[in-house]
């Protein structure tokens, strides 16, 4: 099942839906949003399953869409170094080596945009912006101390999320709040697919294209901790609610980790893609004062 949220294009509010071949169809009826039908759990998607393409819906052409969670209602959980290609090119520039625990930080809700959303420059603040795709993975059951081997039954599906970030502000900071908190700095889309049909989260293709050029190619096989490890151990003393989001860690064939190193600017198409999920397209912002 692929869910959305989206306005229409003509005005009106941000609604959950549910996309049927082309085609999105409001599930206002069970939900106001995203954050409430994800808390209804079972409930809420054996009701959406029942739908039809009906009268009420509408082409997905017509229909903007938004980031599937507009507004997480806490911060975003995201995991640094998970692929070894990644700590390899890391460790060029940083002095990094693989991890022998999983290395947590966040990013703020208001780092969140939608598909087709410009990131924002700041020209003021960072002139080092760089890209990560990654596997955003959504709780769907409060939980806490979950065990490993059952950790994917407390997923209620996934998406694509750039975890972007301002490498000069990471550097000149020492650690990777600030760098990567800036707002607009954490796209997420297009939909959320449910964890029924991404079984085994760790077969996936994930890349990255700039202005049509690919920069990050490899599979969730890779990942150094699987989802259900990195569940198991955020969940350890700490409670998980309904929404939450857990960004998983991106892969090679970032910027800094280039010869010469490369930063996104004013203008550039930066595509992300997972298999079986879609594409996170985004353009960045202009500016028009200088750092």
């Amino acid at each position: 099942m692929r869910l959305v949220t989206f306005r229409e294009r003509a005005g009106g509010r941000t609604q959950p839906g549910i996309v049927i071949d082309d085609r999105v169809l409001p599930l206002d009826t069970i939900a106001r949003d995203m954050l409430g039908f994800i808390e209804q759990g079972e409930r809420a998607l054996e009701a959406a399953r029942g739908m039809r393409d009906g009268a009420k819906s509408m082409p997905l052409g017509y229909v903007e869409l938004c980031a599937p969670i507009e507004t997480p209602r806490r911060n975003i959980v995201c995991v640094g170094l998970n692929y070894a290609e990644h700590v390899a090119e890391s460790k060029s520039v940083a002095g990094a080596d693989a991890p022998k625990y999983p290395v947590f930080f966040t990013k703020p809700p208001t780092c969140v945009i939608g598909p087709d959303h410009e990131i924002p420059w700041h020209p003021r603040v960072s002139t080092s912006i760089d890209w990560e795709v990654e596997l955003a993975v959504i709780i769907g059951r409060t939980c806490n101390d979950v065990d490993e081997a059952t950790a994917l039954e407390y997923v209620f599906g996934y998406t694509v999320a750039n975890d972007v970030t301002a490498r000069d502000l990471q550097a000149r900071h020492q650690q990777w709040y600030k760098g990567k908190g800036l707002d607009g700095f954490c796209p997420l889309g297009p939909a959320i697919v449910t964890a029924d049909d991404i079984p085994d989260p760790h077969t996936l293709d994930i890349s990255l294209r700039l202005n049509g050029e690919p920069k990050q190619q490899s599979n969730t096989r890779h990942m150094i901790f699987t989802v259900a490890r990195l569940i198991a151990e955020w969940s350890a003393g700490m409670t998980l609610l309904p929404g939450d989001i857990l960004l998983t860690g991106t892969p090679s064939g970032v910027g800094v980790g280039r010869t010469p190193q490369e930063f996104l600017k004013p203008g550039d198409v930066v595509e992300a893609e997972i298999s079986n999920i879609g594409v996170l397209r985004n353009t960045v912002g202009g500016g028009a004062e200088g750092p």
